[in-house]
C-alpha cells in the first residue's frame, strides 16, 4: 500500500458510483464522488450514457473541488468498466490517487456510496416525474447540494449534515469525531 502523508481524517478517502434515473421516456445515469469521512458528495456528473466520461466528469469535478495532494488519497469504486477503463485510471495516477476496487461480487466495499443512492433514491428520485434530462439535472443537483449535503443529518457525524461536519472540522472542533468510522 502507499505512504499516505494525509494531514487530515478529510482526505484518505473517496467512493464512487454509478446510478439511474427514470425519465418519462428514457434513463439517465448519475455517477458521483462522495467523501467517505464527512459522506459529502463532492463530484457528480448527470447525463444520458453510461460512457467512461460520465464517471470522469464526476472524478474531475470532484478534484477540482478538492485538489488532493498527491499520494494522499484513496479512490474506491466497484469494477464497473468506467471505473477500470485506462482514461479514469490514469487520471487517478496522473493525481497520485491510490486505486482501490471492490472485491468481485461484494458490493458492501462500497457501502458509502450504495447508501447515498439508496438515501437519493428514496428522499428525491422515487415518486418524481422528471420532465428530461435538464429538469432531472437541476431537480438532482438541487437536492445533492442543499438538501443532503447542506441540510440532510447524518448519525455517523453525530447527527449533523456534511457541510456542517466539515465545517467544524476545518475550525478544529472535533467534537464526536472520536466516535466517527472512516
Amino acid at each position: 500500500m502507499a505512504d499516505f502523508k494525509s494531514e487530515s481524517l478529510a482526505e484518505l478517502r473517496r467512493n464512487s458510483h454509478i446510478t439511474y434515473i427514470r425519465l418519462a421516456e428514457d434513463f439517465v445515469y448519475l455517477a458521483l464522488v462522495i467523501d467517505a469521512f464527512s459522506r459529502k458528495v463532492i463530484g457528480w456528473a448527470l447525463d444520458d450514457h453510461l460512457e467512461a466520461r460520465l464517471a470522469i466528469a464526476a472524478l474531475e469535478r470532484a478534484i477540482e473541488a478538492r485538489n488532493p495532494a498527491p499520494d494522499s488519497l484513496i479512490h474506491h469504486s466497484d469494477r464497473g468498466v468506467q471505473y477500470a477503463c485506462a482514461d479514469y485510471i490514469g487520471r487517478l495516477e496522473a493525481k497520485g490517487i491510490a486505486v482501490s476496487m471492490s472485491r468481485p461480487a461484494n458490493p458492501y466495499d462500497n457501502a458509502k456510496a450504495e447508501s447515498f443512492m439508496k438515501t437519493l433514491k428514496k428522499e428525491e428520485v422515487n415518486g418524481k416525474d422528471y420532465r428530461n434530462l435538464d429538469d432531472a439535472r437541476a431537480r438532482v443537483g438541487e437536492f445533492i447540494e442543499n438538501v443532503y449535503n447542506a441540510k440532510r443529518l447524518h448519525s455517523a457525524l453525530g447527527y449533523r449534515p456534511p457541510q456542517e461536519f466539515e465545517a467544524e472540522l476545518s475550525r478544529g472542533n472535533q467534537r464526536g469525531c472520536e466516535a466517527l468510522s472512516p
